[in-house]
């Protein structure tokens, strides 16, 4: 390993501690805090859905823990990504570093919160008598590098876009609400009626979710879920590294 490889994941890693730290200054309850918020928004989903409008579906509450959580990682890290710049305009206006490192850095946090949180989805589904399966052992790194690929480009995107069009900030907040009803989370991919069904590989969260339900639930990889992850992700990634390329050198004269 080169030297200006080692300091650049010396880099990443340092901001990445950094951002961890300062989400959970004076916090007791620490990393609990990102378990509890998908289980509270299971529990009010499950009581309007299952328990006030009766959705006639087996085992729903673990259903919707599945989907919940991956959907944590996507609206967290495309939510806090478009201000991310101009959070670190200090940083980025003094020092000379490459600045993809930012947003890459949240990525990074967040995905480590998912991954500390598939103990917590693994004892639901023993509770739910679903036993892990072999499938997990390649389904989850490759599910996990597909998603990655998706949130960091599109957050390079917007972190980028942002800068030099600040309404983008709360348009992304409401296309990130509308694209939540969108995507199968509270519901299967059954109950939309068939002429529509093919749309929804359209939808790069969409085909995520399905393919984390199918391995934690079915506990079996579905090829194409998990190839059209990777693709819509190697897409993402070589659109916000694009944008990120054009765009980079103005960052200064616009902070």
């Amino acid at each position: 390993m080169n030297r200006n490889t080692r300091q650049f994941l010396d880099l990443i890693l340092v901001l990445t501690q950094k951002d961890l730290k300062v989400r959970y200054k004076n916090s007791v309850l620490g990393y609990l805090w990102s378990v509890a918020n998908p289980l509270a928004f299971a529990l009010v989903f499950y009581f309007a859905f299952k328990v006030i409008m009766r959705v006639d579906m087996e085992d729903y509450a673990l259903f919707l823990i599945v989907g919940l959580f991956p959907w944590q990682w996507f609206s967290n890290s495309i939510n806090i990504s478009s201000t991310v710049f101009l959070s670190n305009a200090s940083i980025i206006k003094k020092v000379s570093f490459p600045r993809n490192i930012i947003p890459l850095s949240i990525v990074l946090q967040d995905m480590i919160h998912y991954i500390l949180s598939l103990p917590v989805i693994g004892l639901f589904l023993l509770l739910y008598q679903k036993p892990a399966q072999a499938a997990w052992l390649w389904g989850i790194p490759l599910l996990l590098a597909g998603q990655f690929m998706l949130i960091y480009g599109l957050a390079l995107a917007v972190s980028s876009i942002n800068l030099f069009f600040r309404d983008l900030e709360r348009i992304v907040g409401i296309l990130m609400m509308i694209v939540f009803y969108c995507t199968p989370i509270l519901y299967p991919l059954d109950m939309i009626p068939a002429r529509f069904q093919h749309w929804v590989g359209l939808n790069p969260f969409a085909t995520a979710i399905l393919g984390w339900r199918t391995l934690l639930l079915d506990g079996r990889l579905d090829p194409v879920a998990a190839g059209l992850t990777l693709a819509y992700g190697l897409a993402a990634l070589g659109l916000g590294t694009w944008i990120y390329s054009r765009l980079a050198w103005k960052f200064a004269e616009v902070l």
